[in-house]
């Protein structure tokens, strides 16, 4: 996922319930699906987060002296200004990128 080309909004936008549940005719398994793909996005962002971090990481015994990494702060400050998770897997939903299947259906068959 590559988080520079999104076209999700940074603050919050009204959707159109119809649009929301559209694929799924129900509008609470469409916000379930929404749920668990923000949780999977969270999960990446924050793992390349850390990832990122630790390029920068001084390791220091001494506890008194903290030094303040301008690299790392850089990197914090990209992905505070980046849009939310929910966010992100709403704008995902609306155009159609993410697939999900009903395990109930298959079951009955």
């Amino acid at each position: 996922m590559d988080l520079k080309k999104t076209n999700a909004p940074v603050t919050t936008v009204t959707y159109d319930r119809n649009e929301i549940d559209a694929s799924t005719s129900n509008i609470y398994e469409a916000i379930s699906v929404i749920s668990k793909r923000a949780e999977q996005i969270n999960t990446d962002i924050r793992r390349e987060l850390i990832d990122k971090l630790e390029e920068f990481a001084t390791y220091n015994d001494s506890l008194e002296e903290i030094f303040e990494n301008k690299e790392q702060i850089e990197v914090s400050k990209f992905y505070e200004k980046l849009p939310k998770p929910h966010a992100l897997a709403v704008q995902e939903w609306l155009d159609d990128k993410i697939y999900f299947r009903n395990t109930e259906d298959n079951n009955q068959e």
